[in-house]
């Protein structure tokens, strides 16, 4: 069953009431509050500008745990020679339009709305979604964005100009900063093989709402 959230009422049904596909609820907006109370509860927005706004919670949840991450030894060489600068909340609005508009294989356009980019630029105002920025010579090349709820880290995107930008990114994310786990959202091979397993639903909301708080700072 899929819900219809109330604009007016500020509620999400239960994650566990998702669709196979992962599909929960339709409607609602994209309110700083809103947003903050989906990631809380494992939901995320997930839609396209011809769409109503979608509300997902899939189960299984495609995730990483840090201390499991995969380092090619190409990539391995990559770092030891510093090929890339990397730095965090340095330039967030740049990193999520690169998102937006960086071209996919099988993917036609994008999800990343001018209103998601509106509402995660509130977040990172805020002090909720952070990014992390991958130049060579001073010119932003990669990087990734997302939202931080009691340690962890909800990848929304990533994008890469040059070869491994967006896995020295992820990577970073994984080594420098203390989280519990980097939630992927949904399988891809390239997170596969950097160390992306699927973890039950419930397990994963068990390690998101222990003690929960919200994070604002990395």
């Amino acid at each position: 069953m899929i819900f219809e959230l109330d604009s007016k009422k500020l509620d999400f049904p239960h994650p566990s009431y998702a669709e196979k596909d992962g599909l929960l609820a339709i409607g609602g907006d994209l309110s700083a509050e809103r947003l903050l109370l989906a990631y809380s509860n494992g939901i995320f927005p997930w839609f396209s500008d011809d769409s109503p706004i979608l509300w997902y919670a899939p189960d299984p949840r495609f995730v990483i745990y840090p201390s499991k991450i995969k380092i090619s030894k190409s990539m391995a060489s990559c770092i030891r020679k510093n090929t890339f600068s990397i730095s965090i909340d340095q330039n967030f609005e740049e990193v999520i339009k690169s998102c937006s508009s960086i071209n996919r294989k099988d993917q036609d356009g994008t999800w990343i709305t001018e209103d998601m980019i509106r509402a995660y630029t509130a977040l990172y105002t805020m002090g909720y979604a952070h990014s992390v920025e991958v130049s060579q010579e001073g010119v932003l090349v990669g990087g990734l964005y997302g939202v931080l709820i009691n340690g962890v880290f909800c990848g929304e995107s990533m994008f890469s100009k040059v070869p491994n930008a967006s896995k020295a990114a992820l990577i970073y994310l994984a080594q420098e900063i203390d989280l519990q786990l980097i939630d992927c959202q949904f399988h891809t091979a390239h997170l596969e093989s950097m160390g992306g397993e699927y973890l039950p639903l419930s397990d994963y909301l068990a390690i998101l709402t222990k003690d929960l708080r919200y994070e604002q700072s990395l």
